[in-house]
């Protein structure tokens, strides 16, 4: 699996329903990780994975409400890193704080997306955000190594 989205959600009806919705419009890989620890192994190769090689992820779709490690402290761990400080964070939460807004854009999330309660307009928002990330937007090329 060379081409991959990071899905990063606990709840596992908006999973479900994320799923859906991206393997619909785009034919990539999509890992799953159901906490915030879980999402910190799989971006460095740490805990459960024990330094196992795993493909960079091109998007990260980062839910800020997880157990574990919240969402807000994967994105800042991320844009410390060199690894993984290029791939684009997409927080995609049903948060409506003002400042989970502020906090995300500050620890330097790409976008801010509320989940729709509508199925129909949750499927709709997917697929723009998946045509905008994959398609339309150019991504930054793929680094393995640490210097970027």
């Amino acid at each position: 699996m060379n081409k991959m989205i990071l899905l990063v959600e606990d709840n596992p009806d908006d999973e479900a329903l994320t799923l859906r919705a991206i393997r619909k419009h785009m034919p990539y890989g999509i890992v799953v990780a159901r906490d915030g620890a879980e999402a910190l192994d799989h971006l460095f190769g740490t805990g459960r994975n024990g330094g196992e090689s795993t493909p960079t992820p091109l998007l990260v779709l980062l839910d800020l409400k997880l157990p574990k490690v919240n969402g807000l402290e994967v994105l800042r761990r991320m844009r410390e890193e060199a690894k993984t400080r290029s791939i684009p964070v997409i927080v995609f939460t049903s948060s409506t704080e003002e400042q989970d807004i502020l906090d995300s854009y500050r620890l330097g999330a790409n976008s801010y997306i509320r989940k729709p309660v509508d199925y129909s307009q949750f499927c709709e928002n997917m697929k723009q955000v998946m045509n905008y990330w994959l398609s339309v937007n150019q991504l930054p090329p793929h680094r393995t190594c640490a210097a970027a």
